[in-house]
């Protein structure tokens, strides 16, 4: 009865079973101490995601595995192989932050061949069955705060969001993020979602008068992109002086560093720009009234559920998720996590970032 139970087990080791399927097997506890787990991220032009990949990592060597962490640099192909890679090296999970959401089915089918679970972080991996959960922040609430704080900087909300009743007439320009990231959409649905109303109204005019979110996208997210576009828009609507430009919806910190970029350029005061992720040079831009405000999300919390999520899924517990409804990737719901966010602004960037341990006073103070 034991050489027959031990060569069943070896048989169910041996087998692939496809993510989901019935007939698949959760690791038993205890036979995956040491696992090896892949995490894919995208860049490391963004300091966000340095920050990311280290977080996940010292999380998952905290509990014991051992881990791959690959950067692709925004190149597509380079992800696809790093992941294959991971896969060929005996990963038993895998943490994957993608640069395209729909250019990874094949990898995945793979993957879910192998009985490899996947978990998407932070971007949703569309248009494949095998993505197992995700772990997030609510992106549509995102953009509803960048939204909200541009109009907060313009005067036309208060401090608690409400209505100040001020018919004076601004100005704006729209950026949004790239188009292959599925959040991007959620950000620039999420601000418009404010921020239309008062269009309608005709207290905020766009300048340009684009409005299209394949318009104002931004691919990949770059910021020498953004202030290319920046600057187009200045030079073609505002040049003459017959127009002056009140504020700026920015999806992203290295979008409004570049935006700033062109108004510095154009000697154009301040407006008001939003962005997010809190990073270190537009935390000091902030903290100069330069910038207005940012998004802050506490990546050392998605770190953590990924890593937890990892844990659970090798030791046979099922990962807790808090949105079961959401997030359709084409294919599935996709069961998530989501973490809470925050607006920062000069008044509070000090309490939100620095006293809560996520950067040094001096980081924030030097933007390095």
């Amino acid at each position: 009865m034991a050489a027959g139970a031990a060569l069943v087990l070896g048989l169910a080791g041996c087998a692939g079973t496809r993510a989901g399927d019935p007939g698949a097997q959760q690791p038993a506890g205890g036979d995956n101490k040491g696992a090896l787990i892949g995490v894919a991220m995208p860049t490391k032009t963004s300091e966000r995601w340095i920050d990311d990949g280290n977080n996940v990592k010292a999380k998952l060597e905290e509990l014991g595995y051992q881990v791959d962490l690959q950067y692709a640099n925004d190149k597509v192909p380079d992800q696809q192989q790093q992941i294959e890679s991971m896969l060929n090296k005996g990963a038993k999970v895998l943490i994957v932050a993608s640069i395209d959401g729909t250019a990874l089915s094949q990898q995945l089918a793979a993957a879910a061949e192998d009985g490899v679970k996947v978990i998407a972080y932070d971007r949703l991996i569309n248009g494949t069955p095998n993505v197992d959960y995700y772990v997030t922040f609510d992106n549509n609430k995102v953009g509803v705060q960048q939204g909200t704080s541009l109009l907060q900087g313009l005067g036309i909300l208060d401090a608690e969001g409400k209505d100040t009743g001020q018919t004076d007439k601004k100005t704006i320009e729209l950026f949004a993020g790239s188009p292959d990231d599925n959040n991007a959409h959620f950000f620039f649905d999420g601000a418009m979602s404010v921020i239309q109303p008062y269009i309608d109204k005709g207290i905020l005019t766009v300048g340009s008068g684009q409005t299209e979110f394949s318009q104002v996208a931004i691919q990949q997210w770059k910021q020498e992109t953004a202030q290319a576009r920046m600057e187009t828009i200045l030079n073609g609507f505002y040049a003459k002086g017959g127009k002056k430009l009140d504020g700026v919806l920015a999806p992203y910190d290295g979008l409004s560093r570049g935006i700033l970029n062109a108004t510095k350029a154009a000697a154009i005061p301040n407006p008001i720009v939003t962005g997010q992720d809190a990073e270190k040079p537009s935390d000091k831009l902030i903290m100069e009234g330069v910038q207005y405000s940012t998004i802050f999300k506490d990546t050392r919390l998605l770190g953590d559920t990924a890593a937890t999520m990892v844990d659970d899924l090798l030791n046979g517990r099922e990962p807790k998720t808090n949105d079961t409804k959401t997030y359709d990737n084409k294919v599935k719901i996709v069961p998530t996590y989501l973490h809470d966010t925050h607006i920062v602004t000069k008044e509070n960037l000090i309490k939100v970032v620095v006293e809560s341990g996520y950067y040094t006073k001096e980081e924030v103070e030097s933007g390095q």
